[in-house]
């Protein structure tokens, strides 16, 4: 499927960016009060939908806790639309920049404008948070927009292309259905920037699409996000932040735990209490009504063959929780699962999980947790549990990654006034807050010169006064 159906229309991908351009360059950048007013639209649109969002995913994944969809993909956007209308007047507002002694008199300041039609190209794992999020931003920033879903998640993506058609007009947003052959055509549309969050290896061949075309790229990618117990850490409090973090949609999340480091001492400490944290958190275990399904069958059997790639390598493989035994009468249901053991020859501990599956790994000190995380690619998210001492100092200064999270898992997702991105294979340039607003706009400097002033001085004919200029200029 190549064309775009959207209010009766068959069209081609293309031809949409170019009416939306035309669009834009018609009717120039919107202003606060017309931002405000598309932001209110999308929320009341969303919340109108809630229902028919969770029934959606619930189709989608076989099953889905609609709690975790109120809470990861509606909530997370609704508080991120209220967030950017508070904001948005002073986001809009130009900057005041210095002007050097020797420019006087003279006035610079930064312009933030629309950089014009904004690509967003949404995964599975959140299909419609993760696309609405961006729109969000991009509506923010003054854009238009043109959505391409994940073709995993037909419901929700069918879902999003009403919910688009009703609330905006085509030239405004749309949504572009299809496969991966229409996921690689509209990565290589002249974008004025294009937003894509999925695994490193499909980003990869988004920012190559992207780069024929010089368009500039976010990249939201994944990787294998650590968490460090600090010895002597409560180990319970731990274990149940790390087992809400790594199940929360069975572990399908960007930003779950991959893989915990806990000292030595600690390692059996630490299974047990995840195994109590699991039972707590899933009374009814994998059947319950508040674990999800694996996405589909083939990533339900990639998990599994991680599983079996472990065992057939020496690991230790622990079905931790109520009932885990029972998971397989739900489709593609995987049991919380903890791996002891594991050595750098297993598959696990080189791709990232997604999934409900966790590596403990122990450690010495908090020198080799450290050395261990710096001697892998960077990741999208590290998680630190300890006190306000010299491990965790450590752990900030001497490791490199996407957000921290201290004491907890998840959470500084949803701190809107913090940036989100990652940093090498894990991802390129962040959003949410003001930077998402800064990424998404042009950040036009101006400066305004005064009639007289001394820029003139240094002008031919050169004499004493330029001379003295340079001399005071080039101390």
């Amino acid at each position: 499927m190549t064309t775009l159906s959207q209010h009766g229309l068959g069209i081609a991908p293309s031809e949409i960016l170019a009416r939306q351009r035309a669009a834009f360059l018609k009717e120039g950048p919107p202003s606060l009060a017309q931002r405000k007013a598309d932001l209110r639209k999308l929320k009341s649109a969303i919340l109108a939908r809630r229902e028919e969002i969770q029934n959606a995913l619930i189709a989608d994944f076989g099953h889905r806790s609609p709690h975790e969809t109120a809470i990861m993909e509606v909530m997370t956007v609704i508080q991120a639309i209220n967030y950017q209308r508070c904001n948005l007047r002073r986001w809009m507002r130009p900057e005041k920049r210095q002007v050097p002694m020797h420019f006087q008199p003279g006035r610079a300041w930064v312009n933030y404008q629309p950089l014009g039609v904004i690509g967003v190209m949404s995964p599975w794992n959140y299909p419609l948070s993760l696309a609405l999020m961006p729109l969000a931003t991009a509506l923010a920033a003054g854009n238009r927009v043109m959505i391409k879903p994940s073709e995993f998640t037909p419901t929700s993506s069918a879902l999003l292309h009403r919910l688009a058609g009703e609330v905006f007009g085509p030239e405004q947003v749309a949504v572009v259905m299809g496969d991966a052959g229409v996921g690689q055509a509209f990565s290589a549309l002249p974008f004025d920037h294009l937003l894509f969050t999925g695994s490193t290896e499909v980003g990869r061949s988004v920012m190559k699409a992207a780069s024929e075309n010089l368009v500039p790229v976010t990249l939201e990618l994944g990787g294998k996000s650590p968490v460090i117990i600090e010895p002597g850490h409560c180990i319970g409090h731990a274990a149940t932040s790390i087992a809400h973090g790594k199940l929360a949609n069975a572990g399908q999340i960007c930003i779950a735990p991959d893989y915990v480091l806990v000292h030595q001492d600690a390692l059996d400490d630490f299974i047990g209490a995840f195994d109590r944290a699991v039972r707590r958190l899933y009374p009814e275990g994998p059947l319950s009504d508040q674990y999800t399904s694996v996405i589909n069958e083939r990533h339900y059997d990639r998990l599994n063959a991680l599983l079996d790639d472990a065992r057939e390598k020496g690991a230790r493989i622990v079905e931790v929780g109520e009932r885990s035994a029972d998971a397989g009468r739900r489709a593609h249901t995987l049991a919380p699962t903890v791996v002891v053991g594991t050595n750098e020859r297993m598959r696990i501990m080189q791709e990232e999980i997604f999934g409900p599956v966790l590596p403990v790994l122990p450690y010495r000190d908090i020198d080799q947790a450290i050395a261990y995380i710096n001697g892998r690619p960077r990741p999208l998210a590290l998680y630190f549990f300890g006190g306000n001492g010299p491990n965790r100092r450590k752990v900030l200064e001497l490791t490199t990654s996407g957000n921290v999270t201290i004491n907890n898992t998840l959470m500084h997702y949803a701190q809107e006034d913090l940036p989100f991105g990652g940093v090498g294979p894990s991802g390129m340039g962040a959003y949410h807050g003001i930077e998402g607003f800064k990424a998404l706009s042009h950040a036009r400097g101006v400066f305004q010169q005064g009639k007289w002033n001394l820029s003139g001085m240094l002008r031919p004919p050169f004499g004493g006064i330029a001379r003295l200029i340079l001399a005071l200029m080039l101390r």
